[in-house]
């Protein structure tokens, strides 16, 4: 994902982030410079989603508009690799539900 909060402002003619602090501040939201610095600088390490509402109520966006997928970053398998496992003969992983205490599951 991508953090477009910069350019969403930028549209609504808000140019800086003590500008976009102080609006959120006056809808309830008030958030350290550090927190706005990361905020406004690029990808931040933790959103909340109450905090989402509150910038897209002050930006009047949707959360779309502040997160961009890019889905081309996200790592494939290998269309080779997939072909090789099946002529293998490999099987998929199967999960297999345990009792922390030790005890075996009754069958099904």
């Amino acid at each position: 994902m991508r953090w477009n909060l910069r350019l969403v402002a930028a549209q609504r003619g808000i140019w800086k982030a003590s500008d976009l602090q102080r609006q959120l501040a006056e809808h309830g939201l008030v958030i350290s410079a550090g927190k706005m610095s990361g905020l406004w600088s690029g990808q931040p390490v933790t959103v909340k989603l109450a905090d989402l509402d509150v910038i897209c109520v002050v930006l009047g966006c949707q959360v779309g508009d502040l997160l961009l997928p890019e889905p081309d970053t996200v790592a494939r398998p290998t269309d080779a690799g997939q072909v090789a496992s099946r002529a293998a003969g490999a099987t998929p992983l199967t999960v297999v539900p345990r009792r922390r205490d030790g005890r075996s599951l009754p069958p099904a």
